[in-house]
């Protein structure tokens, strides 16, 4: 990753959900974007640091201007502190962004990213709802806070000079009306985990997708994060149909997948 790199998002794993995480059916790894020079990381779950080193061409974890954590829940976070120490070459390059919520770094808590490490970056952005962040040529915006069990926060991301949302990405949270209002990106990266809703199950399902994409209409909408009843019910099927019925190109997401934004023009 260099600032000559395409702009991409790199799907390092699509796994959703403890069971696809604990029998690895799908990698846990977190995903990566780049856009405009600026390469992040966003939830560095189980196997990142290992899916960085083992990718072909190799991905190199000290081009890495920061790291997001949408929350804090271990599919999301395991690798946080490994990855701070590769992206500062072993602590001996402090460098770096990480934006999360509060409980993930809070003392006395659950906290999951370690002291040591949060002393070898250059600054911790605590997400709050509406809150507006900077990492090297972006702007992400936090528009909502989720329904979810712990502190949660979708992305809308940009350059900083840009006036539309590129990307957003709306992350684990259970459905509630006007979701689809707060997220504008012309590409809309979805966690999709469960194939039909489950009382007391705060995950979007496939119904809930439906609703989204065909209300909030993005360029592309990538479906991700994939619990074992939507491996069952095969994601590629899934995101034909949700195509076909709603007239938005619509793409299952793959372990190692890219997916090219030089393709959508920026407006």
């Amino acid at each position: 990753m260099t600032a000559k790199d395409r702009d991409e998002i790199r799907f390092l794993g699509t796994a959703g959900a403890r069971f696809v995480m604990i029998t690895q059916f799908r990698s846990s790894a977190g995903t990566v974007l780049s856009l405009k020079g600026t390469n992040v990381l966003i939830d560095p779950g189980p196997g990142t640091l290992v899916r960085f080193a083992t990718a072909k061409p190799k991905i190199n974890p000290a081009k890495l201007h920061g790291i997001i954590l949408t929350h804090k829940h271990l599919d999301h976070s395991n690798d946080v502190n490994v990855m701070i120490e590769a992206m500062t070459e072993g602590g001996f390059k402090p460098r770096g962004v990480l934006l999360c919520p509060k409980d993930a770094i809070t003392d006395g808590g659950d906290a999951v990213v370690l002291d040591y490490y949060k002393g070898l970056l250059d600054r911790i952005e605590v997400m709050s709802e509406g809150g507006t962040y900077f990492i090297g040529n972006l702007e992400i915006k936090t528009p909502k806070r989720h329904v979810h069990g712990v502190e949660t926060y979708g992305l809308n991301i940009k350059e900083k000079e840009g006036t539309s949302t590129r990307v957003s990405f709306i992350s684990d949270t259970l459905y509630f009306p006007g979701l689809e209002n707060y997220y504008d990106g012309q590409v809309l990266v979805m966690n999709v985990a469960m194939y039909r809703r489950r009382e007391g199950v705060e995950h979007l399902c496939v119904e809930d997708a439906k609703r989204i994409i065909a209300m909030r209409r993005p360029k592309v909408a990538i479906l991700t994060h994939f619990g074992m009843t939507m491996l069952r019910n095969k994601p590629w099927e899934i995101a034909k149909r949700i195509s076909d019925e709603t007239g938005v190109e619509v793409i299952a997401a793959r372990d190692g997948m890219k997916f090219d934004l030089g393709q959508l023009q920026p407006t």
